[in-house]
């Protein structure tokens, strides 16, 4: 992503950006920064009707500059497009105020985006997608009988690149035709491979099957890329990884990244970073409970126990319409960095943010166990079901009974620790 000009203001976080996306990666970036009420300003095709003296009417298509308020919001990731739908919130010569108009967002043209408040977790955001210093990517084939997925899994998305299906029949004396489809196969996979993954940037292939399909295909590979003399296998063939997976279907992905010995080869790059503290989280589930806790409530009351060494959260709750949810959660994210936890966002186009997903999209790794939390949920709950009667603010007792009130709480504490 190139900045082009930034302009906020210190005051109250007001101002605009403008912005090239160059990868596919930017235009998920730029689908994160987006949020209804922005306004987004960019080149656009506009078909255009003007009435002649004689009263003929004739209609063609003007390249226009457009800002419009966002009202509605798309990303595409197949066919790499963010689509933004609104009225018309700048005076323009062909378009009225008001008017709606669909934008597209796409690689290589400039647009910029205007808030009423960029808070911390949009400038981030910004800092990521202009960092040229990317993580490595990681290439995933997944196959079973004649169907194969070639995938590619950046820092914040999953892509398809490809995908192989080939009716292979079943083995039949005499018959040649099961070998030949197989080799037809494997040479769709190859072409798939060479034609999509850059060596450049790729840190590791993983090759997932179920049986020895993958073994027999990275044989293929090896034989075949000797044959025909392609360099880029030839000088890569170390990054290839065979582990397991269950189907050729795009979800068996999920399998390799649970693999911790698949997981070892790809450490350095910050998704295998991510799938390790979840990971370590879901152990801690089964184990330890008391350091593990999901959901605001027990998230935010660990936070304030000082408690939090590594937070996890889901990139969809930075995305919700109501602006008093993301300020919450952003200022939960804040907090944590402020208490020196580490902070660690998912993105919902990975597995990995999909299963924090099903985990209400937030959750904690403590420093120490909190056994209490649950015991104070509890209470919460049946104070609001009215069920225990409130206690007296501190500001409606007197001096002295706040006094009082504090030496109880401190005798309390001090019993609790045994003193």
């Amino acid at each position: 992503m190139k900045l082009f000009k930034k302009q906020i203001s210190a005051k109250d976080g007001s101002g605009f950006i403008s912005l090239l996306p160059n990868t596919p990666e930017d235009l998920w970036h730029t689908y994160n920064l987006l949020q209804t009420g922005d306004r987004v300003r960019c080149t656009t095709l506009r078909k255009v009707s003007k009435e002649s003296s004689t009263g003929s009417v004739t209609s063609n298509k003007v390249r226009m500059n457009l800002t419009i308020e966002v009202t509605k919001l798309e990303f595409f990731k197949d066919s790499l497009e963010v689509r933004i739908s609104g009225p018309n919130s700048a005076e323009s010569e062909h378009v009225r105020m008001g008017a709606f108009h669909t934008l597209t967002l796409e690689l290589d043209r400039q647009f910029s985006i205007e808030k009423d408040c960029w808070d911390q977790i949009y400038l981030d955001r910004i800092d990521e997608a202009c960092n040229p210093e990317k993580g490595a990517e990681i290439a995933c084939v997944v196959m079973s009988g004649g169907l194969a997925h070639v995938c590619v899994v950046t820092g914040s998305v999953t892509v398809t690149k490809a995908r192989v299906e080939t009716n292979i029949p079943k083995k039949r004396t005499g018959s040649s035709a099961h070998g030949k489809s197989i080799t037809k196969f494997y040479d769709a996979v190859y072409r798939a491979i060479l034609t999509h993954v850059d060596f450049d940037k790729i840190k590791c292939v993983l090759i997932g099957s179920p049986g020895f399909q993958k073994d027999d295909f990275f044989k293929y590979l090896l034989a075949e890329s000797v044959r025909r003399d392609d360099r880029p296998f030839i000088e890569n063939k170390g990054k290839f990884v065979l582990c397991h997976a269950s189907s050729g279907h795009k979800h068996a992905i999920e399998e390799l990244f649970a693999d911790e010995s698949i997981m070892s080869r790809v450490s350095e790059t910050k998704l295998s970073k991510e799938i390790e503290v979840l990971n370590k989280f879901m152990r801690l589930l089964d184990t330890n409970p008391d350091k593990a806790y999901y959901g605001y409530f027990h998230v935010q009351k660990a936070n304030e126990e000082l408690a939090i060494d590594s937070l996890l959260i889901s990139d969809e709750l930075f995305r919700s319409s109501d602006i008093a949810i993301r300020e919450k959660y952003v200022a939960l994210v804040e907090s944590v960095r402020e208490r020196g936890g580490t902070v660690y966002i998912f993105s919902t186009m990975h597995v990995s943010g999909q299963q924090l997903q099903q985990v209400t999209g937030v959750a904690a790794i403590l420093r120490y166990p909190l056994p209490d939390l649950d015991e104070l949920e509890e209470i919460a709950a049946a104070h609001e079901a009215g069920l225990v009667e409130e206690e007296e603010s501190d500001e409606e007792l007197t001096e002295e009974e706040r006094r009082l009130r504090e030496e109880a709480r401190v005798r309390e504490d001090m019993q609790d620790m045994g003193f």
